[in-house]
């Protein structure tokens, strides 16, 4: 191998092909010709001293060593392009949040005035009605415990349920009032351990429905107290048992390495996750 620099755009101009598989797409990625390309790949192979692809007659496949080497160059190709986006990016990087009307309406739109305006960050928000829904090509809010595999990940918040109802229900014994029920994997009435008691008589399919119906009188709510704070604070319903139940899962916030950069996911860590007081 020789000493002297690679040249960048041998090196883009096998990572690209490697990554499509093709000399031609690469060509097209790059904007030069398909002779370019092959004539910078064999330019880098001849600096290297190894054969980076296989020449066949529909096409190119990486050899062993090109297999190697492509992930730890796409992933520096990619820190190249976020680090230049971050120091000398002109305005906002606009990212997209999938995650549910409830979460969105409860927990992260509270949060945006914590967005800095150095972080430049500019948000489209996508509710999220089946896990089908998600755009993978943005942040996503998931339920659930994890492994997040192939994601950053970090937890909004440590999820916490207890009673809530309106302020009037709570005078006498609350656990004769109707119950209102939330339809999805999180726990519920029957992991609170009310096995006896009213059958809940309303059923919703999103937590702010059910916390709106609270509010009204109609009934007590196992509630997610993060996602209920607002309300709490408000007086709007209050808490009726000192204890809690706090499950394994919560909101988790994932994207995919290049959705956004080191210093975007920091800011919106910084401003959606809850760190404790």
């Amino acid at each position: 191998m020789s000493n002297r620099p690679l040249p960048l755009e041998w090196v883009r101009a096998f990572e690209s092909a490697g990554r499509l598989g093709s000399f031609i797409a690469a060509a097209g990625e790059l904007s030069v010709t398909q002779a370019a390309v092959s004539q910078r790949v064999g330019h880098l192979e001849a600096h290297l001293g190894v054969r980076l692809f296989l020449r066949k007659p529909r096409g190119v496949a990486l050899t062993v060593e090109g297999e190697a080497w492509l992930p730890s160059v796409s992933t520096h190709l990619r820190a190249i392009h976020q680090t230049a986006d971050d120091l000398f990016g002109r305005g906002p990087r606009r990212v997209t949040i999938s995650a549910s009307a409830s979460v969105i309406q409860a927990w992260l739109v509270p949060r945006l005035s914590q967005v800095r305006p150095e972080d430049r960050l500019g948000f489209s928000f996508s509710t999220m009605v089946l896990e089908k829904d998600f755009d993978k090509g943005g942040i996503q809010v998931r339920y659930g415990s994890g492994p997040w595999d192939g994601f950053r990940a970090a937890r909004l918040f440590e999820e916490a349920l207890a009673p809530v109802a309106h302020p009037d229900l709570a005078q006498g014994d609350w656990q004769a009032q109707p119950r209102i029920a939330l339809a999805g994997p999180r726990p519920g009435w029957a992991e609170w351990g009310a096995i006896t008691g009213p059958a809940p008589q309303l059923r919703f399919d999103s937590f702010v429905s059910a916390l709106s119906a609270a509010e009204a009188g109609a009934g007590v709510l196992l509630a997610s107290l993060p996602l209920a704070a607002a309300s709490l604070d408000a007086g709007r319903v209050v808490r009726l048992e000192p204890r809690c139940l706090k499950p394994a899962a919560s909101y988790w916030m994932l994207a995919q390495p290049d959705t956004c950069s080191e210093s975007q996911w920091r800011a919106l860590t910084r401003a959606f996750c809850y760190k404790g007081d």
